[in-house]
């Protein structure tokens, strides 16, 4: 929580006029004032911290945590984009950055699941209102004809294709939530169905081109659905991955690399961590 603290920017401070469009305590992508220049605020990088903390709360009962949790929250409603002459109006951008108007199924999908962990401990009914709108527009505007989900939609309703496995991974996971919160089968249903088209797109060689961050939010999501209906085989496939991880991507050192050309991120070790953490953790604890 310490260096966490260092990125927290509460009002965009210094910036000038109409640089953000939200200027709302959320953290920065760089350490914030006075330490840092801080700056931009990307939505689902606070979406990945809302999440985490809401399980530091669950693990402790901090109560700075859980009111950082909905801090976030507060900040990711806010990035609605309501505007009725955007193309597919909704969804949130990428960052607070004012030049950035494409709306993102990374940055709304992880902001549904958000506000279904914040609705499970509050009770706080404006947060599943969210998550049902949220979840329904990413579906609406960003589900391809394959069965999968698209990477974001631009101000004109143009719809950038690329499919990533993150992007699967949180509409899955978004859905079984909802099941579990509202227990409408329709959520269930669709969550499988998107679980079943990621399965047949993502084969080892799709997952191993992306970068293993990618890969740890899809198989958490993945095996979450699992603990449910019990028919993706989301730990096996995880267990390949972080095996073949394990023989072709470690270095002696024992760091792992990727990307072209490969190297040791600090995100790369971090994501095959968190793989291995899954694996030996129930997933009631993934959110």
């Amino acid at each position: 929580m310490i260096g966490l603290g260092s990125y927290l920017d509460t009002d965009n401070s210094g910036a000038s006029d109409a640089s953000f469009t939200s200027t709302l305590p959320a953290y920065d992508g760089t350490v914030a004032p006075p330490v840092g220049p801080g700056g931009t605020k990307y939505y689902d990088d606070n979406d990945w911290v809302g999440i985490e903390l809401v399980r530091m709360y669950k693990l402790n009962h901090d109560p700075a945590a859980l009111e950082d949790a909905k801090q976030i929250m507060a900040f990711e409603i806010a990035g609605w984009q309501s505007d009725p002459t955007l193309g597919c109006a909704g969804g949130l951008p990428f960052s607070n950055a004012a030049e950035n108007t494409d709306r993102n199924t990374v940055t709304t999908a992880p902001a549904a699941e958000l506000a279904l962990q914040l609705y499970e401990l509050t009770a706080a009914t404006e947060y599943l209102q969210f998550a049902e709108m949220a979840y329904e527009w990413v579906r609406a505007c960003l589900l391809l004809p394959s069965g999968l989900y698209a990477d974001h939609v631009s101000p004109t309703g143009q719809i950038q294709g690329s499919v990533w496995s993150y992007n699967q991974g949180t509409m899955i996971g978004a859905g079984a939530m909802l099941y579990q919160v509202t227990q409408n089968s329709g959520y269930l249903a669709e969550a499988r169905e998107t679980a079943e088209a990621a399965l047949g797109y993502f084969t080892p060689e799709r997952l191993g081109s992306e970068i293993p961050f990618f890969a740890s939010v899809y198989f958490r999501n993945l095996m979450y659905l699992d603990s449910i209906t019990h028919d993706p085989p989301g730990p096996h496939l995880a267990q390949s991955y972080v095996d073949y991880a394990w023989q072709h991507l470690r270095l002696s050192n024992n760091l792992f690399v990727a990307g072209s050309p490969a190297s040791a991120q600090l995100l790369v070790q971090a994501a095959i961590v968190q793989i291995y953490a899954l694996l030996s953790s129930p997933p009631s604890t993934y959110f």
